[in-house]
């Protein structure tokens, strides 16, 4: 039964979306921060369990990010539509998860299981923290110099999603996931190409 503990708390954090959300779009930000937090908890937990028992499966690698993915997509998409943060955030964080999975896709026929690194949980954790941020200052109606506390922090959530994005793909390439020779046949075929025309 402990083995299947942490894929439990996974799923568990992937019904939790619609409830966040939900609590949201109301404007009970109480709940809605009750919910996330409790969420941000199952993470931490399902994380702690599989590697300390041992617990870590294929299963796991792919649904514990994509969960987190999920949450917090689906929440900052609540905030946008509920004009809590701008626009900008939610639509780069999009393009960078877009990037991830057109990766991901080109990866799978390689039977290869791309799971998270350091870099990625910091992204994920600053985002956390912000949506948090985010939360309790629309609850408590906050001004003054708490006013841009969230929009520093999703500054720095946004620098670690990008520098995870160029990390991942540095990974990708110096372990030869991304075909080198391919590449450069691929700038050889366009320069005789050129020369003929």
């Amino acid at each position: 039964m402990l083995k299947h503990v942490p894929n439990i708390l996974t799923v568990i954090r992937i019904l939790l979306i619609p409830v966040i959300v939900v609590f949201i779009f109301i404007g009970n930000y109480t709940l809605a921060f009750v919910f996330f937090t409790i969420s941000g908890i199952t993470d931490i937990a399902d994380g702690c369990i599989a590697r300390k028992f041992n617990l870590i499966s294929n299963f796991g690698k792919l649904m514990d990010p994509l969960a987190d993915k999920l949450t917090q997509i689906a929440t900052l998409a609540s905030l946008v539509f509920t004009n809590i943060i701008p626009i900008w955030i939610l639509l780069i964080v999009f393009l960078k998860e877009f990037i991830m999975i057109c990766g991901a896709s080109f990866l799978y026929g390689k039977d290869v299981v791309v799971y998270s690194r350091w870099y990625g949980k910091l992204a994920t954790v600053l985002f956390y923290i912000a949506i948090v941020i985010s939360l309790l200052l629309k609850q408590f109606n906050l001004n003054g110099i708490w006013q841009n506390l969230d929009l520093g922090l999703y500054t720095l959530a946004l620098v670690a999603t990008i520098f995870s994005l160029i990390m991942y793909v540095r990974d990708l390439y110096q372990k030869g996931f991304i075909d080198k020779q391919d590449l450069n046949k691929e700038v050889t075929v366009d320069k005789k190409e050129k020369k003929k025309k």
